[in-house]
């Protein structure tokens, strides 16, 4: 089962950590997973144990109490975590999007106040962009902030907010036109906010509203919301670097962050499908063998292993090159929609394996059935991911005619 999807020149650190990770999934996470989703129940027996195995300040720097390793360790235990349930994985990703675009982007006091409290897991993180009319369209943000002495009012209405009810900071993107002129390119009239708010639905501060969770196909266990401002009041401190108008690169920045983690997921979910295919191959008997023998099946589990392993490498490349402190907008775009696809064929693949059981809520396969077309969507589509990728190729290839 470990065969596929090892890491080269991983240091004992690293290992240790994956490990522990590995054995808490094995042990905390897949025996309760199905039953918990179906019940679409936030499992906060297992956040309660990632925050005692430190994992929400995995990526926080040791100054601030966190672990401070690298992108890489963190994919990796994410792979690990979503090949036991995505949605765990989601929990923590949000978190550490903003984590990580504090510590890029912060000012001093936002980081002294922040991140010794998301690094001991007492502050949960979640971010948003989308709106209900918006998808892909960044540039379309209609929520706007306007200045109002020393504070700004916010309103507007987000959308797709993961970790809306349970986190207590919210980094959210909004425009602001205060000093950019009419006629400023949309994306540089955007600006960070960071909202501090209660845990829980309903008005969660004066002007803010979490209304309820969104009822999902797949995905579930982790909420997923709207968030409307009407009236909010925040001092100017809190906006993300003390500078307006820098909103939409800091988000990008964190969403290079997010892609690499989707992809992880969709490398942990492919693994699983692929260990549950592998093992019921052999399980299942039709013609008086194990279907496993059949070459048809055989032909499956070669190409499934295939993809989990092309996919994993992706991933390893596209984390290692954010760390390198290189731009990696090209290698995250690839293993996003790679992974992503991948996971989606693997999923299926394995539901094929299993024949009429994969239809059935008793076997765990039907669960990745239904979370694998989530990655298809999360931190930007296909389509997304192709267009970033032509565009990059084009910069990197320019024809000198």
């Amino acid at each position: 089962m470990a065969r596929l999807a090892q890491t080269a020149g991983l240091t004992d650190i690293q290992q240790e950590i994956l490990s522990t990770v590995r054995d808490f999934v094995d042990k905390e996470i897949i025996p309760v997973a199905t039953e918990l989703e179906h019940r679409d129940e936030y499992p906060q027996q297992i956040v309660d144990g990632l925050k005692e195995l430190g994992l929400f300040g995995l990526m926080i720097p040791e100054e601030y109490g966190g672990l401070g390793e690298s992108l890489l360790t963190y994919a990796l235990c994410v792979e690990e975590i979503a090949r036991g349930w995505m949605s765990v994985s989601g929990i923590i990703n949000t978190h550490f999007i903003v984590a990580y675009m504090l510590k890029q982007h912060g000012t001093q006091e936002q980081k002294d106040h922040f991140l010794p409290r998301m690094a001991a897991g007492d502050i949960r993180g979640a971010f948003s962009m989308s709106e209900p009319a918006l998808g892909s369209d960044v540039s379309a943000i209609t929520s706007k902030a306007v200045r109002d002495g020393d504070e700004y009012v916010l309103n507007g209405q987000k959308m797709w907010l993961t970790n809306g009810g349970t986190s207590s900071l919210v980094a959210v993107l909004v425009r602001s036109d205060e000093g950019h002129p009419e006629g400023t390119a949309p994306h540089k009239s955007m600006t960070t906010f960071l909202i501090e708010k209660e845990p829980g639905f309903g008005e969660v501060r004066p002007g803010l509203t979490i209304p309820g969770k969104i009822d999902k196909m797949g995905y579930k266990g982790v909420d997923t919301t709207e968030l409307i401002m009407d009236g909010l009041r925040l001092p100017a401190d809190r906006v993300l670097g003390g500078v307006t108008g820098r909103g939409f690169y800091q988000m990008m920045d964190g969403v290079e962050v997010g892609r690499v983690n989707v992809a992880a997921r969709g490398c942990g979910v492919a693994q699983r499908a692929f260990e549950l295919g592998v093992r019921y191959a052999q399980q299942r008997h039709t013609f008086g063998k194990p279907i496993a023998q059949h070459q048809a099946i055989q032909f499956k589990l070669a190409e499934m292993a295939t993809k989990v392993e092309a996919a994993h490498a992706m991933m390893v490349n596209a984390a290692r090159k954010k760390d390198s402190g290189e731009r990696n907008d090209l290698e995250a775009g690839m293993a996003k929609y790679l992974a992503s696809e991948y996971c989606k064929e693997v999923v299926e693949d394995a539901f094929r394996i299993h024949g009429g059981y994969g239809f059935s809520k008793e076997y765990e396969i039907e669960r990745l059935y239904r979370e694998a077309p989530m990655l298809l969507i999360g931190e930007g589509t296909a389509e997304i991911q192709k267009m970033i990728i032509g565009r990059r190729l084009l910069e990197e290839y320019r024809f000198q005619g």
